[in-house]
């Protein structure tokens, strides 16, 4: 993998990676401290593509960008539904009466977890973290300082223009390909422009850290490592020079190499946990197998979502066994012991 030589965007600046092809950086309030967005050049105005969370910080910079181009914004684009990707979408769309492009299930699921609904209670969200094996305590604790999608997502728009894998978007003449990746979100939206070498790739391919690729309590029986592993593939398939524009860390060149890696990780993480299980185990108890550093605040729910996407996936590949102990916490036992 290299790294080209790009000056890191200051906060309400741009770099130029080509002509009609900018790069942007946002300040985020997590120990990933930033999200890169990207503005496309068309005939009209620039393309936004991801907009950080909606935060009066955020909307500041975006606010001293708009100022200081050219054009005004045509369009956006949100590769998936992460409140740092569609966070302030809904807000560019309706400042600029401009379309939004998103995939039909990141749409629809960023909607459904924007809308409030009265007199719900979180019974599943507890079960799933008791069969994962936290004390009630910890429960309690990670339930209540949930905040809501809604608190760091502006609303979005009633309509949009869907996107689908093999669509091609044109902006000042060139083509843009819609290739999907799944299992960090529901139906992740990367773009590959085959004239400049460049691929747009959100989160579904990072450099130096991995996507986190979990299964939560909105689907507790989903297999999202399987969705990741296949649609990590067809990545490969892109020319050896191509540039990836990451939504985190730096821009890189050696996509074949990166996917490699991904797929290495997820696998030494699948045969540490599937040896681990020599004896029935609780979820809880093997996050150390998993993560090394230690775990507190919401990291034990990405934790906790991570650990159970590689379990789901050694289950249904019918390498481990699931059973209920009788207080209600799931154990897991590898079926060759």
């Amino acid at each position: 993998m290299e790294y080209p030589e790009l000056s890191i965007p200051s906060p309400g600046k741009w770099t130029e990676i080509t002509d009609g092809l900018l790069w942007l950086r946002m300040p985020l309030p997590f120990d990933l401290d930033h999200i890169n967005l990207y503005l496309i050049e068309d005939n009209d105005g620039w393309v936004v593509i991801d907009t950080g969370l909606a935060s009066s910080t955020t909307k500041d910079l975006w606010t001293a960008i708009f100022s200081a181009l050219d054009k005004p914004i045509c369009g956006v684009i949100v590769t998936h539904l992460h409140p740092d990707h569609v966070g302030l979408a809904g807000w560019i769309a309706e400042e600029f009466k401009v379309p939004l492009y998103m995939s039909q299930l990141e749409y629809f699921t960023a909607r459904a977890l924007s809308e409030k609904a009265p007199g719900r209670s979180n019974w599943r969200d507890e079960e799933y973290f008791k069969r994962a094996g936290l004390a009630t305590e910890q429960i309690d604790v990670l339930l209540s300082g949930n905040k809501g999608f809604g608190s760091v997502v502006s609303p979005l728009p009633l309509s949009y223009t869907r996107l689908k894998q093999n669509d091609v978007l044109s902006f000042k003449g060139r083509e843009w390909r819609v290739m999907i990746g799944k299992g960090h979100s529901p139906e992740h939206v990367c773009l590959h422009c085959q004239e400049l070498g460049v691929l747009l790739a959100g989160d579904h391919i990072l450099p130096m850290i991995t996507p986190n690729i979990g299964v939560y309590t909105t689907e507790p029986e989903g297999n999202t490592l399987q969705d990741y592993l296949a649609t990590l593939v067809p990545f490969t398939e892109l020319p050896s020079d191509t540039l990836i524009l990451p939504a985190h860390k730096q821009p890189f060149i050696g996509v074949q190499a990166r996917v490699d890696e991904l797929i290495s990780h997820h696998h030494r993480h699948l045969a540490a946990l599937n040896e681990a299980c020599e004896q029935p185990r609780s979820l809880v108890s093997l996050l150390p197998i998993m993560f090394k550093r230690e775990l507190n605040g919401r990291n034990i729910m990405f934790a906790v979502a991570e650990c159970l996407s590689h379990l789901n996936y050694l289950r249904f590949s019918n390498k481990l066994i699931r059973t209920l102990s009788d207080s209600g916490v799931y154990l897991y036992q590898s079926r060759h012991r």
